[in-house]
């Protein structure tokens, strides 16, 4: 096993005892809540009248079901409504924080708590939703829990887990231009597998990941969970702590950043660290990838065949050839000119102001294909304000994207922004399994920001170097 990595200190700071079934039992420095996962472990609480142990621990937001366009009161979806009453409802009782739409602080659970200051380095970090990892990008141990393990965290502050190994990820060298965060993870999980990254956590590390700000190592520990690892981790570095400077909670609590700094540092993995498993990677190879499956280790480089079911190891063929079927494509073609009818930049993996940004810069002076719908749903209400002061709204809605409020919005298609019959999809999220933007005939091509908005302007999946302003990665 792992010796002298931040995944070891973590952890090992963090046991509270093992288990006789041989799990540890770990004490939680941040619980993150919404409104889909949580209600049923309240209603266990009561049941066994108990109350909230660490309620200041504990964090809630609204995402999954909010309306990204009307989001009045009561919300159209009798079933949104009721979610949205019952979280209400349970944060009051138990004196929970609470980021509702009210507040600005609304967004999506794993972009509020980094841009809040309540994700922080050495922290041991729990939500209902498997994406959780994204919180790993400062330096925490971050796990997505199941509903009985929501009801014991709020009980007792602690979770029972068995402890993996540690797999280092080393990606060195310079991005090319045009490729970002999201094209790392993508090539990473093609390599490794959906499934490759089980028993295993992935510590994120070289200069390719060291030249990242905090936006895409976001993206790449986000998916994490998409390579079938529990959990993925960046070191915590300066760019790190030049983050956390700027949150509320150390503005607010100067003195805080320098009693933590010497935890932040000793938690880092030891030069001398031994891992499980190395992975190397040279950065400067990459090119923008696009899933042309269903899972996200279906992917090739944009300029890339797809591959013939034949070519992949036995166990792969079959659901290579049903992947091919779904999306109507060929092997030996590539991505490039697959034709579009949305295009949805958001989600937990790719909505936060950089993101925006590179996209908008793009888009600018250009306009969205007449035969794509296109929309734009940023992470978090302050993403939101702050895109809107930069002026990034015009610039999207100019070009013809629709400008929605923050939410999760059709990575998952809870609440309306849903794919219709047979749409094919560029996404910036995180996952195309079949039916996961609300459609059991939907495509999803999962790529990054830039290559979503090219596909809305060109009306098909585009590479985005071809076009001449794309110059800054």
């Amino acid at each position: 096993m792992s010796e002298g990595t931040l995944y070891d200190a973590v952890w090992d700071r963090h046991r509270v005892t093992t288990l006789p079934t041989g799990q540890d039992q770990l004490f939680v420095g941040l619980h993150l809540i919404h409104e889909v996962t949580s209600p049923q472990a309240f209603g266990m609480l009561e049941e066994r009248d108990l109350e909230v142990a660490y309620p200041e621990l504990t964090h809630a937001t609204v995402d999954h079901i909010i309306p990204t366009a009307d989001q009045s009161r009561p919300y159209s979806d009798d079933a949104a409504e009721r979610m949205m009453v019952e979280l209400e409802e349970n944060v009051r009782e138990a004196g929970i924080e609470f980021s509702d739409p009210g507040s600005g602080d609304q967004g999506i659970v794993h972009v509020i708590g980094p841009e809040q200051g309540l994700t922080q380095p050495g922290k041991t970090i729990v939500c209902g939703d498997s994406h959780t990892s994204t919180h790993g990008a400062f330096g925490a141990l971050a796990f997505g829990i199941g509903t009985s393990q929501i009801r014991d965290v709020l009980a007792t502050g602690t979770v029972a887990m068995e402890k993996q190994k540690v797999r280092k990820i080393q990606v060195d060298g310079e991005l090319p231009t045009g490729v970002e965060a999201k094209d790392v993870i993508l090539e990473i999980i093609r390599r490794l597998g959906t499934e490759g990254g089980v028993g295993y956590v992935y510590e994120y590390a070289g200069s390719a990941i060291e030249s990242m700000g905090m936006e895409g190592r976001m993206s790449i520990c986000n998916m994490s969970i998409e390579g079938g690892a529990r959990a993925g981790y960046v070191n915590p570095d300066e760019t790190t702590y030049e983050w956390l400077a700027e949150t509320d909670y150390f503005r607010e609590n100067p003195e805080k950043f320098d009693e933590l700094e010497p935890y932040w540092e000793s938690i880092r993995s030891d030069e001398t660290a031994e891992y499980d498993d190395v992975v190397r990677i040279d950065a400067d190879e990459l090119e923008p990838v696009v899933t042309w499956g269903t899972t996200p280790g279906q992917g090739v480089g944009i300029t890339q065949p797809i591959p013939a079911p034949e070519e992949l190891p036995a166990d792969k063929q079959d659901t290579a050839r049903r992947a091919q079927e779904h999306m109507r494509v060929e092997p030996g073609e590539t991505m490039e000119g697959y034709p579009i009818d949305v295009a949805f930049l958001g989600s937990c993996t790719n909505a936060r102001l950089p993101d925006l940004r590179r996209a908008a810069a793009v888009v600018e002076g250009r306009q969205v294909h007449e035969d794509v719908r296109a929309m734009v749903v940023p992470g978090s209400q302050r993403v939101q304000a702050a895109a809107e002061t930069e002026g990034l709204r015009e610039t999207f809605e100019r070009a013809g994207f629709e400008w929605r409020n923050a939410g999760c919005s059709m990575c998952l298609g809870m609440n309306e922004d849903q794919l219709e019959g047979e749409e094919a999809c560029a996404s910036s999220s995180n996952r195309n399994f079949v039916g996961r933007q609300g459609s059991k005939d939907g495509r999803t091509v999962l790529m990054n920001p830039r290559m979503v908005v090219a596909a809305a302007i060109n009306g098909e999946v585009t590479d985005v170097r071809t076009l001449p302003e794309v110059t800054a990665r």
